[in-house]
C-alpha cells in the first residue's frame, strides 16, 4: 500500500487529467471515479490521525465529540 504522501500525489495527478480537455469522456470518467474513492479513502485516514493527535494532546480528558484543547497554542 502507498503512503499517504503518494495516494495524495496521485489524487491531485488524477485532478489534472480529469481537467484536460482533450481526454476522452469514459477515461475523464474512469479517472473522477478513481479520484473520489481515493479522496474518501484519504479523508478516513486523516480522521484516524486527528483521533490520535486529540489522545495525545488531551489524554483521554477529551470525548469523542468535543474538540481538543490545544492549550499549546492559545495566544497565537
Amino acid at each position: 500500500m502507498k503512503n499517504f504522501e503518494e495516494r495524495l500525489e496521485h489524487l491531485e495527478r488524477l485532478g489534472e487529467q480529469v481537467r484536460k480537455t482533450d481526454i476522452p469522456l469514459n477515461e475523464a470518467l474512469a479517472a473522477f471515479e478513481e479520484g473520489i474513492k481515493l479522496a474518501r479513502e484519504l479523508e478516513k485516514d486523516l480522521e484516524k490521525i486527528e483521533s490520535r493527535i486529540e489522545i495525545l494532546v488531551n489524554g483521554d480528558k477529551a470525548g469523542n465529540n468535543e474538540k481538543p484543547e490545544l492549550e499549546l497554542f492559545n495566544g497565537l
